[in-house]
């Protein structure tokens, strides 16, 4: 739980430099039943076998090792580009608006197809125009939404908000 916000942020930095990047912000958002998403965001600490799959550059580029040798605490520039908010998805009111990029991971597939129609939309209607929407390579986008997106790449769930006509 917690880790794919602080992945983007990584590969965000990585690939906007430091003058950019201090620019970004990330809104992590979970139901989050157990009230522990917000401490492992806040914190940022892992345990070394969550992060057996990092590469190694990038564990020591981006994570410090804690005395107790065993966890790894993600550095402040990354840790700082992130907040959270717990957010329930089916009251259909959007965390934020004007997003430049909505992520969606592990979530469209607890809910029934009806609901999946409406948090894409609500989705749709948080994004800017020519926002992008990503969601796992599992989750086709509905037909009832396909008006609103273009899909940026045929082998991927990435998709472009439409800009609506003026």
């Amino acid at each position: 739980m917690g880790p794919e916000p602080y992945s983007l942020a990584i590969v965000l930095k990585e690939n906007m430099g430091n003058m950019m990047f201090r620019n970004v912000k990330i809104h992590a958002t979970d139901i989050d039943g157990s009230n522990q998403f917000e401490n492992i965001i806040g914190n940022g600490i892992y345990h070394y076998e969550q992060l057996r799959s990092v590469p190694e550059e990038i564990l020591a580029k981006y994570f410090t090792q804690n005395p107790d040798k065993k966890n790894y605490t993600i550095i402040d520039t990354i840790r700082n580009s992130l907040d959270f908010e717990k957010h329930d998805l089916l009251t259909l009111k959007p965390a934020r608006t004007d997003c430049s990029l909505i992520m969606c991971k592990n979530v469209l597939l607890h809910f029934t197809p009806q609901e999946r129609i409406d948090v894409i939309k609500m989705f749709h209607d948080s994004l800017e125009d020519g926002g992008y929407f990503v969601t796992e390579q599992t989750q086709k986008l509905p037909d009832a939404c396909k008006d609103l997106f273009e899909q940026v790449v045929s082998h991927a769930q990435l998709f472009r908000k439409k800009v609506a006509a003026k």
